[in-house]
C-alpha cells in the first residue's frame, strides 16, 4: 500500500511540475509584432540544444536567432541518436527550452526537431518519365505527379533496405524530408521545368525516411511540451540546408558531417544539391567508452579525461595512454566514413572538400585523423579532402545576436530553424496558387 501511494505521490508531483513548466512558459506571450518565431530544438545523444529565431517583414528570408538554451542528457535518455526515454527528454528539452525563452523574453510555440540514427535512410533517386504528348507545355499539375512518384519509389526502397537489415521484420516508415537535386528533360538541365515542352522528364530527388516509432517519439516530446510541431528534419539534410542557403543555381559541392554523442551523419552535396545522407552509430561517446574501458574508470571520469585533452589540460605524461585508448575507436570511425562515402558510387568523383560540425568533432585527434591518414585513397577523390569545422557565420540567412552561438556545436540547431524557414514559407503560400508553391519546392 505504502508503494502504491509512492508511485501516485510520484505521478502527480511530474504532472504537477510539468504543468507548472507548461504555465510559465504562457506567461511570455510572443510579442504582438510581425515577427515570425521558430525553436530549433536539436534533441542529441549528449545535450538538448533550443535556439530561438524570429524573422521581420523588414528583412524576409533572414533569421535573427535571439534566445539560446542547452541542456545535458543523462546516459540511458537516448540510444543511437533516437529517443529512449521520453519522460526524461522531454524535461532536459523543457529546461533547454526555459533558458531559451528566458533569454529571448518571448515563448515561441512553432518548433522544428531534428531526427538521426542508423535507421535514418537519405537518398536521391532518379525516375525517367516519357510523356504521351510531348508538344504539351508541362504544368505544376504533372511536375507534382511526378515528384510524388519519386517519393512513392524511395519509400518502397527505404522499407525494403530497413527490412533487409532488421532481419525481415517490416518497419512502417515516414517521408521527412524531399529536396530537389536535378531535373531534365531531353537531355538538357532545367532548373524550372514549368512551361517547358518535351518527351522525356528526368527528375533527381533526395528524399529522406524514418521509421514511425521515431517520428512518434518526438511527435509526442512536442505534445507534452505544449510545441506545434512545423517539421521533423533528418539533422543531416538540416546541416545542409543551413549551408546551401537559398541560392537555387549554387553549385556548392562539399562532404557535411555532423558527429554527435551516438552518431556521425553524413550529407553529400554535389553542385548545390543534396546527393544523399547516410549516418552510422559511432559519435563522442564512443571515443568516451573507449577511454572508460582501457583505463578502468568511470564514465564520467572518461568523459572529463577527454575534454581535458582537447583542451590541452592533461600533464604530458599521461596524454599517451588517453590517444591510445582514443586511437582505437578513431580507427573504427575512419571505416565507418570509408564505408559509407563508399555508397556514393553514382558520382564520378567526391567532393574533396569536408565540413565537421557537432561537439563530437571538438576532439582534436578526429580531423588530425583525417588530415594525416592515407585513408581516402581508395575512394574516388581527384585529391586529398580538406577538412575544416563549419562555422556559425557559415549558415546562410542566420544572424546570432545573442553572441553564445559561436562554434561549431550549434550548427545543427541553426539547420533546424533554416528548415523551418522554408517550411514555414512554403506553407504560407495561398492554397490557390500551385504554381507558386511548386516554385517554391523547387528552389529548395
Amino acid at each position: 500500500m505504502l508503494q502504491k501511494f509512492k508511485s501516485v505521490s510520484t505521478e502527480l508531483t511530474q504532472s504537477l511540475l510539468q504543468t507548472f513548466n507548461n504555465n510559465k512558459r504562457q506567461l511570455l506571450k510572443p510579442r504582438k509584432t510581425k515577427d515570425q518565431y521558430l525553436v530549433g530544438l536539436d534533441i542529441g545523444t549528449e545535450y538538448v540544444k533550443a535556439l530561438i529565431a524570429k524573422t521581420s517583414n523588414q528583412n524576409p528570408g533572414t533569421l535573427e536567432i535571439i534566445g539560446v538554451g542547452r541542456c545535458h542528457q543523462g546516459l540511458t535518455d537516448m540510444q543511437a541518436g533516437a529517443i529512449a526515454d521520453i519522460a526524461a527528454v522531454v524535461e532536459n528539452c523543457d529546461k533547454a527550452l526555459s533558458e531559451a525563452e528566458a533569454q529571448a523574453g518571448v515563448s515561441a510555440r512553432t518548433v522544428i526537431i531534428g531526427i538521426a540514427g542508423e535507421l535514418v535512410k537519405g537518398t536521391t533517386n532518379s525516375v525517367r518519365v516519357s510523356r504521351k504528348d510531348p508538344t504539351l507545355a508541362i504544368d505544376s499539375n504533372e511536375m507534382e505527379k511526378i515528384i510524388k512518384l519519386v517519393q512513392d519509389r524511395s519509400e518502397a526502397r527505404a522499407k525494403q533496405q530497413l527490412t533487409w537489415e532488421l532481419g525481415g521484420k517490416n518497419v512502417d516508415v515516414r517521408l521527412v524530408n524531399s529536396a530537389l537535386v536535378g531535373i531534365e528533360i531531353d537531355g538538357y538541365p532545367i532548373n524550372n521545368p514549368i512551361g517547358f515542352q518535351g518527351r522525356d522528364v528526368v527528375i533527381e530527388l533526395y528524399t529522406a525516411f524514418a521509421p514511425l516509432i521515431h517520428i512518434g517519439a518526438l511527435e509526442k516530446t512536442a505534445q507534452e511540451l505544449d510545441l506545434d510541431l512545423l517539421a521533423v528534419a533528418a539533422e543531416p539534410f538540416a546541416v545542409s540546408r543551413a549551408v546551401i542557403g537559398n541560392d537555387a543555381s549554387g553549385s556548392l559541392s562539399a562532404i557535411l558531417m555532423d558527429v554527435g554523442g551516438g552518431t556521425t551523419d553524413i550529407a553529400v552535396i554535389n553542385d548545390g544539391g543534396v546527393q544523399g545522407t547516410k549516418m552510422f552509430g559511432i559519435g563522442g561517446r564512443a571515443y568516451t567508452r573507449g577511454i572508460e574501458k582501457e583505463l578502468g574508470i568511470t564514465f564520467d571520469q572518461a568523459e572529463q579525461l577527454k575534454i581535458k585533452l582537447s583542451g590541452n589540460e592533461i600533464p604530458t605524461q599521461k596524454r599517451p595512454l588517453i590517444e591510445a585508448a582514443l586511437e582505437k575507436t578513431a580507427d573504427t570511425w575512419v571505416s565507418g566514413i570509408e564505408l559509407a562515402l563508399s555508397e556514393f558510387d553514382k558520382l564520378d568523383h567526391l567532393p574533396h572538400r569536408m565540413f565537421l560540425c557537432g561537439g563530437g568533432s571538438s576532439l582534436d585527434l578526429l580531423i588530425d585523423k583525417l588530415e594525416q591518414s592515407d585513408w581516402y585513397k581508395e575512394l574516388p577523390f581527384t585529391r586529398k579532402p580538406s577538412v575544416h569545422h563549419i562555422r556559425p557565420e557559415q549558415v546562410v540567412g542566420i544572424v546570432d545576436q545573442t553572441g553564445i552561438v559561436n562554434d561549431h556545436t550549434f550548427i545543427t540547431a541553426m539547420g533546424l530553424l533554416r528548415v523551418g524557414l522554408d517550411t514555414a514559407e512554403f506553407s504560407g503560400l495561398s492554397s490557390e496558387n500551385i504554381k507558386d508553391k511548386l516554385d517554391k519546392m523547387l528552389s529548395v
